[in-house]
Parts: C-alpha cells; sequence; structure tokens
C-alpha cells in the first residue's frame, strides 16, 4: 500500500504544534497537575447564565451556521453592524480562516520575535513567509512591525495588545497613531483576546468599516469558556463577508453559541471576574516579589515574572514547579525567555504556586 498523496506544502512542513497541551505534560508526567496556570484559561469560570443557558441547550440541532442572534448582540454591544462581526472557533480558528484567505506561498508576513506562535503556524501551514521583528521594551513594536512590513511588502501585520506572553500594552491611540505608517494593502491584525483585562484605552478607537485593520476578541479569557471555543472578529464588510467562502459554518456548536450570548449579557459577572483577575494579579506579583524576583506589569489574566538570569535558567524553574505539580508556561525567544509566565488563578491554585516556587528557584540554582 501507498501513502496519501500529500501536498508539496504538507510534506514540507514540520510535525509540531504550536502548544504542547497540560493534558498531554499530564499524561507524560502520570498525575494531573495541582494547579493549572500555564494556559491564560479563565479559571473563574463563566458566568452561572451561560452555565445555565448551555445546559438548556437542545444539543441535537446543529448550531445557526450565521450565528445570528451572538453576531447581532456583539454588534449592539460594540456599537457596529452585524456585517462587521464574523465568529468561529476561537481567534485560533478565525486566525486560520483569515491566512487562508490572504496568504499563499511565497506570500509575506510580519510578527513580533516571540509572539503568539499559532499565528506562525497558520502561515507556515498555507507557505507563507514569516518575517519577524524584536520587542522593544518587552512590548511589542508598532512601528518597528509597519516598517518591516512596508520593507518586505507583507499581506498581514500582527499584533497582540495587550500582548501576550509578556502582558505589556500600548494605548489603543498609539496603535491608532502608528497605523498611519501601515503600508497601503497590508492588513493589520489587531489580536484584543485580552482587552477585557486591560485599562481604560486599551482598546483601538478605530473605525469598524476601517479596511486597514481586522480586530479579534474572544471568550476565552475574562469571559470563562475557553473549552467552548467562542472567538469573534471585527472588520470592514467586505472583509467579514470573505469569510463565508472559506469557514466552517457548522463550526460553531449551539450550547457555544447560546452560552456566549448570556455571558455578553452577564455585566455583573463580568466586573467580578475582572475584580478577581486584578486580585490575582496582585497575588502572583507579591509571590514573585517575596522569591526576590520582578513581576512585570501586566494588563492580561496573567503575570510574567523576571528570572534574572537567561532563558535557561528559567527553564529550570519552570521544569522544577512542573515537577511539583504546577503547570506553568514560558516566553520562547530571548530575552523575554528569561521570564516565566504564571496565569491568574484561585487562591489555592496560587497557594500551591507560593509553596512551590521556593523549591523550584533552589532547583535551578544548584543545577
Amino acid at each position: 500500500m501507498t501513502d496519501p498523496r500529500y501536498t508539496p506544502l504538507a510534506l514540507s512542513l514540520p510535525a509540531t504544534v504550536p502548544f504542547v497541551g497540560p493534558e498531554t505534560q499530564e499524561r507524560q508526567r502520570g498525575a494531573p497537575f495541582v494547579a493549572r496556570l500555564g494556559a491564560n484559561e479563565g479559571v473563574f469560570g463563566p458566568s452561572p447564565r451561560a452555565v445555565k443557558a448551555m445546559a438548556a441547550t437542545e444539543i441535537w440541532m446543529y448550531g445557526d451556521p450565521e450565528n445570528h442572534d451572538l453576531r447581532h448582540a456583539l454588534a449592539d454591544h460594540h456599537g457596529v453592524r452585524p456585517e462587521n462581526i464574523v465568529v468561529g472557533e476561537g481567534i485560533d480558528g478565525l486566525l486560520g480562516y483569515l491566512v487562508r484567505l490572504l496568504v499563499g506561498p511565497g506570500d509575506t508576513v510580519v510578527t513580533s520575535d516571540g509572539a503568539y506562535p499559532t499565528f506562525n503556524y497558520h502561515v507556515a501551514g498555507f507557505g507563507g513567509v514569516l518575517h519577524k521583528v524584536p520587542y522593544r521594551g518587552d512590548h511589542e513594536d508598532p512601528a518597528a512591525l509597519f516598517t518591516k512590513a512596508k520593507e518586505v511588502n507583507a499581506k498581514l501585520v500582527y499584533l497582540a495588545n495587550p500582548d501576550n506572553p509578556m502582558g505589556s500594552w500600548h494605548s489603543g491611540a498609539d496603535i491608532v497613531a502608528a497605523m498611519e505608517t501601515l503600508p497601503e494593502g497590508c492588513l493589520l491584525v489587531l489580536d484584543e483576546a485580552y482587552v477585557e483585562c486591560a485599562p481604560e484605552g486599551t482598546a483601538a478607537p478605530v473605525a469598524a468599516d476601517d479596511p486597514r485593520v481586522i480586530r479579534m476578541r474572544t471568550f476565552s479569557k475574562v469571559y470563562g469558556m475557553a473549552g467552548a471555543r467562542i472567538g469573534y472578529a471585527i472588520g470592514a464588510p467586505r472583509l467579514i463577508e470573505a469569510f463565508n467562502k472559506v469557514r466552517n459554518h457548522f463550526g460553531m456548536n449551539r450550547a457555544a453559541q447560546v452560552g456566549a450570548l448570556a455571558a455578553l449579557l452577564d455585566t455583573d459577572w463580568l466586573a467580578q471576574v475582572q475584580a478577581q483577575i486584578s486580585a490575582a494579579r496582585d497575588r502572583i506579583s507579591q509571590i514573585a516579589r517575596d522569591n526576590g524576583l520582578t513581576p512585570l506589569p501586566s494588563a492580561t489574566n496573567f503575570v510574567a515574572i523576571d528570572c534574572g538570569q537567561d532563558g535557561a535558567f528559567a527553564k529550570a524553574i519552570l521544569e522544577a514547579l512542573v515537577a511539583q505539580g504546577i503547570f506553568v508556561r514560558m516566553p520562547f525567544a530571548a530575552p523575554q525567555n528569561r521570564c516565566i509566565r504564571v496565569s491568574c488563578g484561585a487562591a489555592e491554585d496560587l497557594d500551591a504556586f507560593a509553596a512551590a516556587l521556593p523549591n523550584a528557584l533552589a532547583t535551578a540554582r544548584a543545577e
């Protein structure tokens, strides 16, 4: 028997994934994690209204392929038109569709070195050529990104605000000002997954019909629904309509649709979770300082902790934490990889992290 006739592009790709999941790591270590603080999930959970709505869903039916009710509610929420909204299987799914629409073999794309790797994964999967610029002071650098985009005639440029993995952020007004240098024909992919965690003024004040940008949002973080895979994008109608050419029209399950709609309307729950995230960031920062480490300012639901040396030292700390059942992650590009990244968790999660960190530091220093 012969193998299937893969495309040359598929044959050229390495068998890699953007992230090794915590479940995979648990199977490898033969034990569950005590504290799951590595995936930036919303551990405080979804709105009880969302849980109730999902539980009552008649799941035997396919979801509405137009995501009509959710799109209209999101449009009302943002003061835009439903034609400005596309719903998809998390930001990851929407990034895949967007790259499929715009990137073919040899097309150029720009991102930051060390930024969200799933975007890079999609670009490689469609044969794009990725160009990277370094962070500047632990912040993504819009000016450098847009300059590089002009140099290489990029079709897409990716920028997360607030940023993952560093938790840093720019004001939305600064992003919009920098867009004046975005080259003609280049689309800014503005990933605002963490914007509900951020200070007022972080969201970019850009018109939904502006053809230069598409903004990505999610229910995976503050809304606590990562397992439901619900993301959406805000963009110019012609671009949003183009998604219908390539998206999985039945990709959104019915329970996720009604759950997201209920969560969006529960503003009291959202405010409560935002307060819990703020408190957890403060606690993580204090734990870091108690152990002689430096927490970086964060506008997200995680804190990057500067471990004070290089990537090898930070990796040793991470591995020692994992050995004690504490799941965390770290940036993968220097010099940001001097840090570990700790997601906001419940009190018992952070208690476990606080107990494990001194031992992890001692182990790393002994190596």
